[in-house]
């Protein structure tokens, strides 16, 4: 039992031109200077964090592309249930650095002015696994051209909420896109020692429906592989899972300290894989790293 595979850009920066998808120079910088953002949002939590002035954060860093290109994937219109690892997608839908920072202060004002569209972070795992597929169903049924997009990590595919959502999904065909954020670590747990399985887009296949894995770090696969999914479900050929295969550099959490099960040299490595490293040097080889772009790498290094 297996699943495609796809990646276009390499962590050199190279390109397979025959999958390269179509993008003029605005929408490749609007990726690039995206990802450079949810960094800084990220750096910029942590500090506030340290500092006292914030409650438990959970990193997205090294785990951008998987987040940015899927969101420029989606319409407006589109509904999004994130986890809370999803940082990236909610500054590309628009929605405020401001709302995102106090809602990690504890402020729940920061879930009452969402823009449309847009769920609250659902820290019980996989719970929001469901929601999607309800509004999917009802988007269905009220015959609308729109689809549902989940977020979750790769422990949220042990829960019973995951199947059952994937299972209703399946019966029903909800166009409902599963994306599966596998960083490698549910929590301390690694992905081997929690299932079987190969890979974890195959668990789709028991449902009924599609499952590919893609290279998390390559936002050009994840952005052509979710683009597909949502064009699939919105014209009734139901749900797809999408596993996007990256890895979680930082800590689970703040409370976290991954020294503990997972050793230095494995993150190095990783850290070779850079989303918005391999970006970067795309970019210059193509001759479309313009300055502003420009500017902003060279401030943080990134």
């Amino acid at each position: 039992m297996s699943v495609d595979w796809l990646s276009i850009l390499d962590a050199q920066g190279n390109v397979d031109e025959s999958l390269e998808p179509e993008l003029d120079t605005e929408t490749l910088e609007k990726f690039y200077r995206t990802m450079v953002l949810t960094r800084m949002y990220d750096d910029k939590a942590l500090k506030l964090q340290r500092q006292g002035r914030m409650l438990t954060f959970g990193s997205s860093l090294g785990q951008e592309a998987t987040a940015v290109g899927s969101a420029f994937a989606m319409k407006p219109d589109d509904w999004f249930f994130p986890a809370f690892r999803e940082h990236g997608v909610q500054i590309a839908r628009g929605i405020p650095l401001s709302l995102l920072y106090i809602y990690w202060m504890g402020s729940e004002d920061a879930n009452l002015t969402l823009p449309p569209k847009n769920f609250p972070v659902a820290i019980p795992v996989s719970t929001q696994v469901l929601h999607a597929v309800g509004a999917a169903w009802a988007a269905k049924l009220k015959k609308q051209n729109i689809a549902s997009v989940v977020y979750f990590g790769d422990g949220a595919t042990s829960e019973g909420d995951f199947h059952e959502g994937m299972n209703f999904a399946g019966v029903f065909k909800t166009p409902t896109v599963f994306i599966c954020q596998n960083n490698q670590y549910a929590i301390s747990l690694p992905r081997e020692k929690q299932t079987a399985s190969k890979t974890l887009a195959q668990k789709a296949l028991a449902y009924g429906f599609e499952g590919i894995q893609v290279d998390g770090n390559d936002i050009l696969a994840v952005y052509s592989v979710t683009l597909a999914a949502l064009e699939k479900a919105r014209s009734g050929g139901g749900p797809t899972m999408i596993e996007c295969f990256t890895y979680r550099m930082g800590s689970h959490t703040t409370s976290d300290d991954p020294t503990r099960y997972r050793q230095a040299a494995e993150v190095e490595e990783w850290k070779k894989k850079d989303p918005i490293k391999r970006l970067r040097i795309y970019l210059e080889k193509k001759g479309y790293m313009g300055s502003e772009p420009r500017r902003c790498h060279d401030k943080r290094n990134y």
